[in-house]
């Protein structure tokens, strides 16, 4: 018997599975067996999903119980993904978390204000974004977590400014990650994530040649955005930078005859198909997956595709079975 699920249900077995938190994994749960129609045709779904339940409660429990307690520097990934802010004393890491999220950080005109990990979510568009403020690179005591808290990231923004000469700022901390075993470049032997750098305070270079010179040196060496936390400047830009720079891409999807729901995309890793597509909103839909008709930039609008079409930015895709 087919189980004829709602959209209200896929909609919500989506977020549940970009869910990076226990609690989160928990509220989508509940939410899926509330809207779930009872029959016969739900029996064994319905089954299933009340066995994931129990065992994310008991995780949670587990985490949260007598006697435990949960590391200082481990942040429950949340959003799409998890950006590390990383550099030097006094590059204004935590006014850029202000800036682009809603967190509180401490903010102090001394170096070394931020002493623990502090997460925000940064929205951008249609997705948000986990932002993570960390302690400063700089003298030569390192928290120990340090490396393993760079690790769970998902991508690194390296944030450096003036007065400092941020091509020596630059140098000087890809030797201490090299000593975690780190790298932001590709290094033989040690890890890596993707990376950017952001030019922060970059108002305060009255030079426009300077400026342009800086630019030039650190894009030699990764991708660069000057911005300003104070006066704004660039930030949209940014934005935009740090989710492309976790390699994900947004696909809409729509039921024939029916206008797409732009507010709640599917966020997939970049080289997805349409029929890897089809298997996360269902199973049962990429099995019986015959084609799909997409409206993108790189297709005419509702042209037919076959299952091994390669997904791109912003495809709206209709899945016929």
């Amino acid at each position: 018997m087919p189980a004829n699920l709602p959209p209200a249900y896929f909609e919500a077995e989506k977020r549940y599975r970009e869910a990076r938190s226990v609690s989160d994994k928990i509220r989508c749960l509940e939410e899926m067996l509330a809207i779930m129609p009872k029959h016969k045709g739900t029996d064994k779904l319905r089954a299933d999903l009340r066995r994931r339940l129990s065992q994310l409660r008991d995780l949670g429990t587990a985490r949260h119980g007598p006697g435990r307690r949960t590391p200082v520097y481990l942040i429950d990934k949340e959003g799409v993904g998890q950006v590390a802010l990383i550099g030097p004393p006094n590059t204004g890491k935590s006014s850029l978390l202000a800036a682009l999220t809603k967190a509180q950080p401490l903010i102090a005109p001394y170096p070394f204000s931020t002493r623990t990990p502090l997460a925000g979510m940064m929205r951008f568009e249609n997705v948000q974004v986990q932002l993570v403020d960390t302690p400063p690179l700089g003298g030569d005591f390192l928290e120990p977590w340090f490396p393993d808290l760079l690790r769970r990231a998902d991508a690194w923004a390296i944030v450096l400014a003036p007065p400092a000469d941020p091509i020596a700022e630059l140098d000087r901390l890809a030797h201490i990650l090299a000593g975690c075993q780190l790298a932001f470049t590709p290094t033989p032997g040690l890890t890596r994530r993707p990376a950017l750098i952001i030019l922060n305070q970059a108002d305060l270079i009255d030079d426009p040649e300077e400026e342009a010179l800086y630019l030039e040196l650190l894009r030699e060496r990764l991708p660069t955005y000057p911005v300003s936390a104070e006066t704004r400047r660039g930030l949209p830009e940014l934005k935009a930078a740090l989710f492309g720079l976790l390699g994900l891409i947004r696909v809409y999807t729509r039921a024939p005859g029916k206008a797409a729901n732009y507010n709640a995309p599917f966020v997939l890793p970049r080289e997805t198909t349409v029929l890897e597509l089809a298997g996360r909103i269902h199973h049962d839909l990429a099995r019986q997956f015959k084609f799909a008709r997409v409206w993108g930039q790189k297709t005419f609008p509702g042209q037919r595709v076959q299952r091994d079409y390669v997904l791109q930015e912003g495809d709206v895709v209709e899945i016929h079975t």
